[in-house]
């Protein structure tokens, strides 16, 4: 395999995947559409290598897809759709639609693909596994509202229940709660099915929270990494759903880069889903500390009025033992992300806070609610 097609090679997770792919050898071709607000529309960001051959186009379009699979051995497909508005079909049209036309258009065309990599998500657990002191390992299904007005965070047992305590989720189950997670695990069910159908080689990497540099601050719905800078550089105090205590797994692109690169080289990996996680639980809480450490903040005062995100889990972390079996490790770390991410931000012309707009329109929409 020398000649490797991108899909969303101009994004966050893609650019820093196309940049491992040359330095190891490879030809590489992205296909992306560059379409806001990741992105100054129609614009080129300035981080994506030249020694890259770019093409402009949209996963859902077939001619597009055609053109970009010619004379391609191996397909990462990272574009993708994610924010927090409800606007459901487009998860499924950009998603799911797109996943299913690059197998078709391979299928159609007998396209010799050796190997196709599909960016899939932790969010595809939902509140993910637990464990009651009384009754085992359990997996709650999404808090309900009465429970959320009431500022009663944490999810509860489904049999007696009790609080529950975390436990790294792995691939057994599914239990996606929103739109994003369900066309994320219908794009797994694509690529894996027609992938073992058709003998092409599939994999799909089940991401966990990724940071770094490249993460674009204009798509301000979610992600405290980019939330957190926009609003801390603003001199304003930064925005803390719930109590901030939540458990996440955060995990640095540059490892995501690697695990991406294993799946593409790694036949033991084919036909799998597969956590890439950080390997470390941190508390909102703890992330913002270290935002703060970073910035050398020591007023920092955070915002927390018992808002809530509608559909949002409380904790969840993902076990990366079979993907670490194989030879992978994470070395990032949180210090690390936010670093790396404050440094391009603060280079950025066009840098500002737009998580104000942003919350002000999840209010509006319902996709935030509560509070005091």
């Amino acid at each position: 395999m020398k000649h490797i097609l991108v899909t969303g090679g101009a994004g966050f997770i893609g650019s820093h995947t196309v940049d491992l792919l040359l330095r190891t050898g490879y030809q590489v071709r992205v296909l992306d559409n560059l379409s806001p607000p990741v992105h100054r529309e129609g614009q080129l960001p300035d981080y994506c290598s030249d020694q890259a051959e770019f093409m402009s186009g949209d996963v859902r379009e077939k001619e597009d897809l055609v053109r970009a699979l010619n004379g391609i051995d191996a397909v990462f497909h990272l574009a993708a759709y994610q924010d927090y508005l409800p606007d459901f079909s487009k998860f499924f049209h950009v998603n799911s639609f797109a996943t299913a036309l690059l197998y078709e258009v391979i299928v159609e065309h007998s396209f010799p693909i050796e190997k196709i990599v599909v960016a899939s998500s932790q969010s595809v657990y939902g509140e993910g596994k637990y464990r009651c002191i009384l009754d085992g390992v359990q997996y709650p299904d999404l808090r309900p509202t009465e429970q959320l007005i009431r500022q009663d965070w944490e999810p509860r047992c489904p049999q007696c229940g009790e609080q529950l305590e975390v436990v790294d989720s792995d691939v057994v189950r599914v239990n996606p709660h929103n739109s994003y997670s369900m066309s994320k695990y219908t794009q797994e069910m694509i690529a894996l099915v027609l992938g073992r159908r058709y003998e092409i080689p599939s994999v799909a990497l089940r991401y966990s929270i990724v940071q770094g540099s490249r993460q674009s601050f204009r798509n301000a719905y979610s992600g405290v990494l980019r939330i957190f800078a926009m609003q801390l550089l603003g001199d304003e105090p930064p925005t803390l759903y719930e109590d901030g205590k939540q458990i996440r797994d955060y995990v640095y692109v540059g490892d995501v880069a690697r695990a991406n690169l294993m799946a593409l080289e790694d036949a033991r990996l084919d036909f799998c889903s597969i956590n890439v996680g950080g390997g470390q639980r941190v508390t909102v809480n703890q992330f913002l500390r270290v935002m703060s450490n970073v910035l050398g903040r020591t007023d920092v005062t955070p915002m927390c009025t018992g808002e809530y995100r509608f559909g949002d889990t409380r904790h969840i972390s993902s076990d990366i033992g079979p993907l670490k079996g194989l030879g992978w490790q994470p070395v990032g770390t949180v210090e690390r992300s936010v670093v790396e991410y404050l440094e391009w931000a603060q280079k950025q012309d066009d840098f500002s806070n737009y998580a104000t707009n942003a919350r002000k329109k999840m209010r509006q929409l319902g996709t935030v609610r509560g509070g005091k």
